[in-house]
């Protein structure tokens, strides 16, 4: 992928949810909600304080992450369905 995000933007991927309940039922697709899980592709080179010094991310490529219903800007890079949002739209790093 030749695209990186500027200065506190992060790409994510959608990591898809299970397709069947732990009942067994099926989930259609048209019933499934989106993914809140991903995992991130791409990050800037972070924010600039009010002194212009650069504030690194907590995040790095690789790091699975949760993040809100509504976060982020769905986009299409190289044919791939994927999010831009700001590190503050993260809620948490999940850890392996």
């Amino acid at each position: 992928m030749n695209f990186r995000p500027l200065h506190d933007r992060v790409v994510v991927r959608r990591i898809e949810g299970e397709e069947k309940t732990k009942g067994g039922i099926i989930i259609p697709d048209t019933a499934k909600e989106k993914p809140q899980e991903g995992e991130i592709v791409a990050v800037g080179p972070g924010a600039r304080d009010e002194d212009g010094k650069l504030i690194a991310l907590d995040v790095k490529a690789g790091d699975r992450v949760l993040f809100g219903k509504w976060s982020g800007t769905e986009v299409k890079i190289d044919g791939e369905d994927l999010l831009i949002m700001k590190e503050s739209d993260i809620m948490g790093v999940i850890a392996a």
